[in-house]
């Protein structure tokens, strides 16, 4: 079999994975983690401890669980191309929705609800990425590391384009909402974005190879992937503590604003260039090792700043974490197609993703009471980077299937 199909010679895979990366950009990049530069300003507007300032964010990773189990059921009736245009949409209403309420309930159901949206978009993504590697397997790593590199687009976007919005809105009441409504108008003009590789790649579905004489085609069961999955649901622990507090343990130890922007801003591109950094990694195992290496990696960025207030440190530590968080959830995607056959790739990624929402459930509120207990965000940031150095050595023992 040729490594390039006609299907990959005739379309610009590269470009429909820049273009379908927008969606890693909504989901994550600005639905989830533009948050973490909001809740300086607005636990200190709105009085709130850091146990509901990370309660926040618990509430949409709820919703980001919520969304991966519905995402199956709405796969049955509705292809992967339009439920992840449905989803950018959805997104983008509920950002918007952020900047008129300022009692904590609404605010709780915003993010509930974002998190949903933000699973649609992310889960069919994916999907589609797979699909698209499957076009050209001697690119695939590379080609899911760039839609899930688009993250950092999101990021870079936030950090900005959010400080400004903020300093400009300052003397106003509440002038957080101002950066809720711009970060909504990223979401829209990122939706606008994705309906190009929603065309292409929503055509038809790779088939699937035929199985040999007498073989069954392999599905999805949990216990194959069991430790691969505990490992994973550790990195949903322990990564959702460092986004979420990080901005806010910096502004403690009295970073100046360029010093922040310049930091979130290294951290996004750093997800923007993982994709060359770890296609290799990805594309060489079938096993657990990729998500076990770069684990322990995250680990390391993660206990940094909780260690040191020098500055430098704490961008190396924004460098590490953006070079390597999402090649984590690419990891498990890789895995997913290296051992399973196009039929079944929903079923695994969906199952993953599964378990990474519940990990991001735990995460923030578990880092925000020890942050308001004696130890404080160092002592927190702490127990996330235990946390992914156990889910590491889990991961080691995931074997190919």
């Amino acid at each position: 079999m040729e490594p390039t199909t006609t299907s990959a010679r005739s379309e610009p895979l590269l470009g429909l994975a820049m273009a379908l990366s927008l969606g890693a950009a909504v989901s994550l990049g600005i639905t989830r983690f533009a948050y973490g530069l909001l809740l300086p300003p607005m636990r200190a507007d709105l009085g709130w401890s850091f146990t509901l300032a990370g309660g926040m964010n618990t509430a949409n990773a709820l919703g980001y669980l919520l969304g991966a189990l519905a995402t199956p059921l709405l796969l049955r009736h509705l292809t992967p191309a339009r439920l992840m245009l449905l989803g950018s949409a959805l997104a983008t209403l509920f950002m918007l929705a952020s900047g008129f309420f300022v009692d904590a309930l609404p605010l709780l159901l915003q993010r509930l609800l974002a998190g949903v949206a933000s699973a649609f978009v992310f889960i069919t993504g994916g999907l589609l990425a797979a699909r698209l590697g499957a076009r050209d397997p001697r690119r695939s790593g590379l080609l899911l590391g760039l839609y899930y590199g688009g993250t950092g687009l999101g990021i870079v976007a936030s950090a900005l384009l959010v400080p400004p919005v903020l300093q400009a809105a300052a003397s106003v009441p509440h002038g957080w909402a101002w950066a809720w409504w711009m970060l909504a108008l990223l979401c829209g003009m990122a939706t606008l974005g994705l309906a190009w590789p929603a065309r292409v790649l929503g055509r038809h579905a790779p088939p699937s190879p035929p199985a040999a004489d007498g073989a069954v085609p392999r599905v999805f069961r949990w216990r194959d992937f069991r430790p691969a999955l505990l490992g994973y649901g550790c990195f949903g622990i322990g990564y959702i503590g460092y986004m979420t507090f990080v901005i806010a343990l910096l502004r403690e130890q009295g970073r100046s604003p360029l010093t922040i922007t310049v930091f979130y801003a290294l951290l996004g591109l750093a997800v923007m260039a993982s994709s060359r950094l770890w296609a290799g990694l990805l594309d060489r195992h079938r096993d657990g090792q990729p998500l076990a290496r770069l684990n322990a990696l995250l680990g390391l960025a993660c206990v940094l700043p909780a260690l040191t207030t020098w500055v430098p440190l704490a961008l190396v530590s924004g460098l590490l974490f953006g070079g390597v968080f999402l090649s984590v959830v690419a990891s498990t995607t890789a895995l997913v197609r290296h051992n399973l056959p196009p039929a079944q790739w929903a079923a695994g990624i969906s199952a993953f993703t599964t378990v990474f929402a519940a990990g991001q459930i735990v995460g923030p509120t578990v880092v925000g009471l020890i942050a308001d207990g004696p130890g404080g965000l160092s002592l927190g940031l702490g127990v996330s980077a235990l946390v992914l150095w156990l889910g590491a050595v889990l991961a080691l023992r995931q074997r190919a299937w």
